[in-house]
Formats: structure tokens, C-alpha cells, sequence
């Protein structure tokens, strides 16, 4: 109970440039945020792609390939892939770059959901690019899709057929649910890595007591075969990680999930979150994981097992 797995999500594909100088665009700021963040911290590094001529969510392989090999000779941690992409994306392009880097680790939202950003379309600001308003204020029509068919596909695909381990992402009760649903069909087997998703306008607000509430119901549906951790969107970033900690479970950080360091200033770099979540749950007596703690807790496979390590 004493380590804790951190999680850096360097860059996501909810932000958008014009939101803060620091969010990693390229390639080259990927692997120097990824590399600061594993040395921070880090075991564990969530990832997407981003067009590097205007910062758009990219399902590209040539631009996951762009960053992945040198975060892999850089750095030990393990490299958590998105199968999410971005709400815009088709479940092909989503899974392209896992398909095709076969990872330790995958990411996996546990159901279809509103997935409404247009909230953050409203303040004033000088937009960098010209996609950026448009694709926030157009979320308020936005449906990310994962349906049971998707998630079947992605177990058997990453999991079953490719030696993948997930970071179940549940934004809801209603994910716990699909999870066991899986699990009780054999399709989900071995030590579970659920990721509590809180703050996202469409999913579970970041309350508490909701935290308290879905970490019951992990255990009645799961009992002890599984490990938590916490993410909360903006402001609730460190409160509710810090709830996490305290309970036993993991966390996850990163300019993904939340652009400030304190209150109305820009973290500069993922790094910096990590330094801080790092020195919090220090003060609670808990140690942060290393890579090889993270594989050793939830089974994962290894880096030389993915086609990362075969070249």
C-alpha cells in the first residue's frame, strides 16, 4: 500500500494551444516533457498525439512514431497509449498507433458518453488556430462512442491477441459496471487498473463523495482484484488526487487533465505537477513507484515485449 503508481498525461486532446505556451505540441516537446516527468517521478506515461503544424489531436502513426522510440530508449517508464484519441476520431484511427506499437499499456473508456467542452470556448482569448473555437464550441453536440461492440473489439485486439494491459478509465458508475460485465465474460483477466475519472462535463462531477461511492462499488463488484487511481479535471486535479492517496489508491497528473500549477498560473511543464503530487504523497508516507514497481503491480508484460523493444 505504501507505493503509489504516479501517472503524467503529457498532453491529451481536450487543450488547446492557444490555452498555454506549455502544452507539448511536437515531437521534440514530447520527449523533453516525457523524459522530465519519468525523471520526476513518473512510472507511468499517458499518451497522445498532436499535429505538429497546429497542435491538432493527431491519430497519426508517423506522429506517435515521431516521439515513442526516443521516449523509449530515454526513459524506463511504461508507455501508456491511448485507444481514446479524441471524440472526433473513428474507432480505426483511434486504435492505429496501439495497433501498431503493441504496448505495455493501453488506456480504455468503459463506455459511449457526452463529452462537452464548450464550456471552455467562452472566455476571451486570441486564438492561435483557426480550428480550435470550433472544434470546443461544436462538443456541445459531441458524443465520444464506445460502445460494448468497440469495447469487446479493443480487449481482443490490445488485450487477448496483443498482451496489453488497460488503464480502465470510468467517468461513471455505469463504467464499474460494464468493467465486471467483461470481466464475469473472461475477456478481462488477471489484476484490474482502474483510472476514477472526475470533472469531465458529461461524466462524474469531482465530488468526495463520489469518490467514496464508486470506490465502494469497485469492491463490491471486484472485491480486492484491483488498484485504483484518480484523475480530476482543472482545479480538482491535486484535492482529488490527494483524496486518492490517502485512501490507498494511485494518481494521475499531467497538463492532459489540468493547465495550472496553482491558482490562475500555468504550470510550465508536466514536470512540475509531478514534483508536486510527488512531494504531497510523500508527506502522507507513501513512495512513489518506479516503472518496474508499476509492471511488477499490475502485470504488465514488459517494454521488450512490445515492437518497441524488437527494433
Amino acid at each position: 500500500m505504501s507505493k503509489i503508481i504516479i501517472t503524467c498525461a503529457l498532453t491529451g486532446s481536450i487543450h488547446t494551444p492557444s490555452m498555454s505556451p506549455y502544452l507539448p505540441i511536437t515531437a521534440n516537446d514530447i520527449i523533453s516533457q516525457g523524459i522530465d516527468a519519468a525523471n520526476a517521478g513518473a512510472a507511468v506515461l499517458h499518451l497522445h498525439a498532436r499535429d505538429p503544424e497546429n497542435g491538432r489531436p493527431s491519430a497519426s502513426v508517423d506522429h506517435y512514431m515521431g516521439f515513442l522510440p526516443e521516449l523509449f530508449d530515454q526513459t524506463d517508464a511504461v508507455l501508456n497509449l491511448t485507444t481514446g484519441g479524441s471524440a472526433v476520431m473513428t474507432l480505426q484511427d483511434r486504435l492505429a498507433a496501439a495497433l501498431h506499437v503493441a504496448p505495455e499499456m493501453c488506456s480504455l473508456n468503459m463506455g459511449t458518453m457526452n463529452f462537452a467542452l464548450y464550456p471552455m470556448a467562452i472566455k476571451d482569448r486570441e486564438w492561435l488556430f483557426e480550428w480550435e473555437k470550433p472544434f470546443l464550441e461544436n462538443s456541445d453536440d459531441l458524443v465520444f462512442k464506445n460502445t460494448p461492440r468497440d469495447i469487446e473489439y479493443i480487449l481482443t485486439e490490445m488485450g487477448q491477441n496483443r498482451g496489453a494491459r488497460f488503464e480502465f478509465e470510468c467517468y461513471d458508475l455505469s463504467h464499474v459496471y460494464m468493467l465486471h460485465h467483461f470481466k464475469s465474460r473472461g475477456l478481462i483477466q488477471g489484476k484490474v487498473f482502474l483510472q476514477f475519472v472526475f470533472g469531465v462535463l458529461g461524466g462524474m462531477g469531482p465530488d468526495p463523495e463520489n469518490l467514496i461511492h464508486i470506490k465502494r462499488l469497485a469492491d463490491k463488484l471486484l472485491g480486492d482484484d484491483y488498484e485504483f487511481s484518480v484523475l480530476a479535471a482543472g482545479r480538482h486535479q491535486i484535492p482529488m488526487a490527494a483524496m486518492a492517496a490517502s485512501m490507498g489508491g494511485h494518481v494521475r497528473v499531467g497538463l492532459e487533465d489540468n493547465l495550472f500549477i496553482d491558482r490562475g498560473v500555468l504550470a510550465k511543464s508536466n514536470a512540475e505537477q509531478v514534483e508536486k503530487i510527488v512531494r504531497i504523497v510523500q508527506d502522507m508516507g507513501r513512495t512513489p513507484a518506479t516503472p518496474q514497481d508499476a509492471r511488477d503491480m499490475l502485470g504488465l508484460k514488459g517494454a521488450a515485449a512490445t515492437k518497441l523493444g524488437a527494433t
